[in-house]
């Protein structure tokens, strides 16, 4: 389980959506099952036609929550770091020694995700999923400068920057925390699949996490150095 407050509420830039899906039973359906169809078939081959199959309702019905099925995705990639960045502030509370926020926060953004029961419309292990295979897919696009500009990544930059500000704390001659920080974020993705997927070409495996190599690269470069 998971120890956060059981009264959680995620909040998503509301230009992703066109309808806050939380704030009706169908909206949490099509959240709920899109998850798992995408999970089960992929993002290529997703469509609301199918979601729509799956939840029992009309493909308009879906239309009248989000534009298309990029932003879907970009509301899922959302709602997955705003979940994160709120464990990590939760967790980071009333820890004064900088260091050691700074390890906490470094787990909590790569560490292998469970489900939180406490969320009954979305199940984060099958999103973590979804964010590892499908997050570049929201950020790699003619359009990321403008949706940019709408703030459709707002909590992505928000949790980076906040982890960015902690070796700050730590080290204020560091040059390149943004790019560090960034790198691990987006990175643990990346180890997580070549974990799962192409093993031959990471140190990442049953006995060494992804947690683990980022935490000994964080020691190396932030903390030993300070």
């Amino acid at each position: 389980m998971i120890d956060i407050p059981t009264n959680i509420k995620i909040q998503i830039p509301e230009k992703i959506f066109v309808k806050d899906p939380e704030t009706s039973v169908l909206g949490k359906k099509i959240i709920k099952e899109s998850i798992i169809l995408i999970d089960e078939i992929g993002f290529d081959t997703f469509t609301f036609k199918k979601l729509g199959e799956r939840i029992g309702s009309n493909e308009s019905s879906i239309y009248r929550y989000f534009e298309n099925k990029h932003k879907l995705l970009v509301y899922l990639c959302s709602w997955y770091w705003s979940w994160i960045e709120y464990r990590m502030v939760f967790k980071l509370t009333n820890i004064e020694d900088p260091i050691e926020r700074l390890k906490r926060a470094i787990t909590i953004v790569t560490e292998k995700i469970l489900d939180d029961e406490r969320t009954a419309h979305v199940n984060e292990k099958q999103l973590n999923k979804i964010v590892i295979i499908e997050f570049t897919k929201t950020l790699y696009t003619k359009e990321v400068d403008e949706e940019n500009k709408e703030g459709y990544f707002i909590i992505y930059k928000r949790l980076i920057n906040r982890i960015v500000a902690i070796v700050h704390e730590i080290n204020p001659n560091y040059p390149f925390a943004k790019s560090l920080i960034s790198t691990i974020v987006k990175g643990s993705l990346h180890q997580h699949f070549l974990k799962d997927h192409l093993s031959t070409i990471t140190d990442c495996d049953d006995s060494v996490s992804p947690t683990d190599f980022f935490l000994e690269l964080i020691d190396t470069i932030v903390v030993k150095k300070a």
